[in-house]
């Protein structure tokens, strides 16, 4: 009787059981910004290990920098499962300080809690942290590796690539491939003759990255062997090449991209297409006016976007065609190469794709009609910067070696107040000031700093291009009438 008491006793605490505990830690976490921290730090303490962890995974939600100091001690926590969690939560939540501890957590017995410490160290990107991932170079697990690359890649330093050189002969490929990206992060020219030698890399994955870096640094040395690679069997890297080969910007590259352009992989075909659009000329028009036909619907949204790219006015009918595509990415492509082409007659059939049912065809239209300066579309474009969905994230743009990435690198929002900046007169318009002011009510002040450093596309005449922060402005001194139309 007195043991199952004792036992009972070690799992209530404050009259609730652990998993109760739990469920009221996540709500809390739930909840967005903690004004009093105390309960979630005193849980730090709690006898049950799922209870600590789970705490610590809420203060690394909350990234709560008033937690740091706590979860930093929580580094030295019995189980490992929290000292990993406390690691991961001192990334988003740390401050200088606690970077000692982070460091000494990469010499923890546990790999999970090595590699939670090294991934946490890579948010801050110290370089005084070179050192000491430097010795975990040689640690016998390759994720903990992996984590280190990733992390020296992001800091980025001379001395950072040193290490990460070290690397590029690690046993696992995935350790490999990272110390390749993070290498290319920079964008240093030195790194140049490591990246173009891990072309040779037995591993696909390897090459594929080494690929991607060589096209991002138009090293044009690279050429012979990224034909070379081209040329052989299919292989799995070969859509990275193609890109990278778009991206180097040697029109010597043409031939053997209009021969990929007739690959029966229709992936193949799109990286053509695209990289094709990149270098120009009349056998990019060509290859790109026949993509517009092409089975496969990802290619004949990249043909669009080349065509955007490399076209003259006389493609305006086949573009216009493919806006009746029933595939939303061809019907995307071929807003965004009306509004690249800059052919105003296109306006008022692109105002129409404003309410087209795929969001991504929608962000095109907005950019499109920003681009061309079409007022006519101001009343819509207001409307939609008046709406709830507007304010909603867009689709992400994808990895840098994937080709069908959206071109939609900022919300829907954002593009919105870029355009109706574009437009005649579009900052003073009374409308549009009540529109930006109500839409900026609804932002978080995080939102509120980023879109302020955001400036607008380039405009055509000697207007100088302003900022969503002048536009705010604007808004913000000029009186409205909350009331009014629009």
């Amino acid at each position: 009787m007195r043991r199952k008491a004792a036992r009972r006793s070690t799992r209530t605490v404050g009259g609730l059981l652990p998993s109760e505990r739990a469920a009221a830690i996540r709500a809390t976490a739930r909840r967005g910004r903690v004004e009093d921290l105390t309960p979630l730090l005193v849980a730090l303490s709690d006898p049950v290990p799922g209870v600590r962890q789970t705490a610590a995974i809420a203060l690394g939600l909350l990234a709560d920098p008033r937690a740091a100091t706590t979860l930093a001690a929580a580094l030295q926590d019995p189980d490992p499962a929290v000292r990993g969690s406390a690691a991961e939560a001192l990334g988003p939540a740390g401050r200088p300080d606690t970077r000692a501890a982070l460091e000494s957590a990469l010499a923890d017995p546990d790999a999970h809690v090595r590699r939670k410490a090294a991934d946490a160290l890579g948010s801050a990107a110290d370089p005084a942290s070179v050192a000491a991932l430097e010795t975990c170079l040689l640690d016998l697990t390759w994720e903990v590796r992996l984590a280190v690359a990733r992390t020296l890649g992001r800091i980025g330093t001379p001395e950072a690539h040193l290490a990460l050189e070290g690397l590029l002969a690690d046993p696992s490929d995935r350790v490999r491939r990272e110390s390749v990206l993070g290498l290319g992060r920079a964008g240093r020219p030195e790194v140049l003759r490591l990246v173009r030698s891990m072309l040779d890399d037995p591993s696909r994955r390897v090459r594929a990255a080494a690929a991607v870096i060589s096209g991002r640094l138009h090293d044009r040395d690279a050429l012979p062997r990224l034909l070379e690679i081209l040329g052989q069997k299919e292989t799995w890297e070969k859509p990275s090449v193609l890109v990278a080969l778009g991206r180097i910007g040697d029109r010597g590259a043409v031939p053997a991209l209009v021969v990929a352009a007739e690959s029966p992989q229709h992936w193949l075909r799109v990286c053509a297409v695209h990289a094709l659009g990149e270098l120009g000329g009349d056998e990019a028009r060509a290859v790109a006016l026949r993509g517009l036909t092409d089975v496969a619907w990802p290619v004949r949204g990249a043909a669009a976007i080349a065509l955007g790219a490399v076209g003259i006015s006389d493609d305006l009918a086949r573009l216009l065609d493919l806006l009746e595509d029933n595939h939303p990415w061809p019907r995307r492509g071929a807003t965004y190469a009306l509004g690249h082409l800059g052919l105003a007659a296109a306006a008022p059939r692109i105002r129409e794709e404003l309410t087209d049912p795929a969001p991504e065809v929608r962000l095109a239209a907005v950019w499109a009609v920003g681009r061309l300066g079409d007022d006519g579309a101001r009343e819509e474009l207001v409307r939609l910067l008046r709406s709830g969905p507007c304010l909603e994230s867009s689709p992400a743009p994808g990895a840098e070696d994937d080709v069908l990435r959206s071109d939609a690198e900022s919300r829907l929002f954002d593009a919105i107040v870029q355009a109706l900046g574009r437009m005649p007169h579009g900052g003073d318009d009374p409308v549009v000031q009540a529109a930006l002011l109500a839409a900026r009510a609804r932002l978080p002040d995080e939102e509120l700093d980023r879109l302020a450093r955001l400036p607008l596309p380039e405009v055509g005449d000697d207007r100088p291009v302003p900022t969503l922060r002048s536009l705010f402005e604007v808004a913000l001194a000029t009186p409205y009438d909350e009331d009014s139309s629009g």
